[in-house]
């Protein structure tokens, strides 16, 4: 049975690494992490956890819990860990962290993006980002440090990733417009996320300035073998989950001038998703909804192609507390401990 230890349970990715890890049958949670309810019953933070959760809120001491589990998830904010991660840490437990804090590898980019000093770089390089669709051969036994991606970056990458892979889109002219509930931005009290504020709302934020952009030009880049920059701009919409994002690029022409066919395109997502568990490229026509992966670790992506203008629309549609956050630290801990990567992650969607 691995041990598992939470800092940051009583937050909104924490309570649903809670809520799925408790219906994994290889795991068991001994420490929930939390620094606001230290000596609360768990069940008290969160009521749905009213008999199924016995334990009480203890403190985030990192040194302590490595001591005790075998793997920690830490969903706090950026800079905790990068702020206590010590090479004798490291050395006694796995760690996956929901945070940006080791999932940029350029330290001046992240210290720019984030506005704070990365107290520990010397993790960088070996933290594994964690998109299991895209480095799960990097995920394994021996792995210490996993960087869990960000909620609309894993959105934006897999929807795009074929097309970069296998360059049949300019790059250079991609552009993400992405939209968010409001558990996106977590559980502390902030003014713009009141309910007046949001409800009957959509605005953007962020716009130019979101510090998702250089992590998903980063991981384009890898994937296309160049250097990518990209159009990103956010949205908060009033629901509580489900981030949507649709990105337009121009497609490359085929040698003869012509654009490539839906079935030639078809066949390059099919080529990298037909056999993913938590990928579903759609049928033709269909449009990715938040509400049909809503509570799931699934990603519905899909794609039209406008002759008109010789450019792709592609789209992507997941839940941002699951395959955004918990249930993608839960596959990368599957990965972690040699487990089928879907243990505990059979999710049905949740409609309506």
């Amino acid at each position: 049975m691995i041990r598992v230890g939470i800092i940051g349970a009583t937050g909104y990715a924490g309570g649903e690494l809670v809520r799925i890890l408790l219906n994994h049958k290889d795991a068991k949670i001994v420490w929930y992490g939390s620094r606001s309810y230290i000596d609360k019953k768990y069940y008290q933070v969160y009521q749905n956890m009213f008999q199924l959760v016995e334990d009480i809120c203890k403190d985030d001491n990192l040194e302590e819990l490595a001591k005790q589990v075998d793997v920690i998830f830490t969903a706090t904010p950026q800079g905790f860990l990068a702020g206590l991660l010590t090479e004798e840490i490291l050395s006694q437990v796995k760690i996956v962290d929901l945070s940006a804090d080791y999932r940029i590898k350029d330290v001046a980019t992240y210290e720019k993006w984030y506005g704070i000093e990365h107290k520990s770089p010397q993790f960088i390089e070996e933290a594994v980002y964690g998109l299991c669709e895209i480095n799960r051969d990097k995920i394994t036994e021996k792995t210490r440090l996993v960087a869990n991606p960000g909620c609309y970056t894993t959105c934006s990458i897999l929807t795009a990733y074929p097309m970069v892979k296998e360059g049949m889109i300019d790059v250079n002219t991609l552009i993400v417009d992405a939209k968010s509930g409001t558990s996106g931005a977590g559980r502390g009290a902030k003014v713009p996320n009141l309910f007046c504020e949001v409800n009957e709302n959509m605005k953007a934020y962020g716009v130019a300035s979101h510090r998702h952009t250089p992590e998903i030009e980063e991981q384009l880049g890898y994937a296309g073998n160049c250097q990518v920059t990209i159009n990103f701009t956010p949205h908060l919409v009033p629901m509580n989950r489900g981030i949507l994002a649709t990105e337009y690029a121009t497609l490359k022409r085929k040698p003869d001038g012509t654009l490539p066919t839906y079935e030639e395109v078809k066949a390059v997502y099919d080529k990298y998703y037909a056999n993913e568990k938590f990928v579903r490229v759609l049928d033709k026509g269909s449009c990715p909804e938040t509400k049909w992966v809503e509570g799931s670790n699934y990603v519905d992506i899909n794609f039209v192609i406008d002759e008109r203008t010789g450019r792709i629309i592609m789209m992507g549609a997941l839940d941002n507390l699951v395959k955004g956050a918990a249930g993608q630290a839960v596959q990368n801990m599957n990965l972690l401990f040699g487990l089928p990567e879907s243990e505990g992650l059979k999710l049905v969607p949740c409609f309506p």
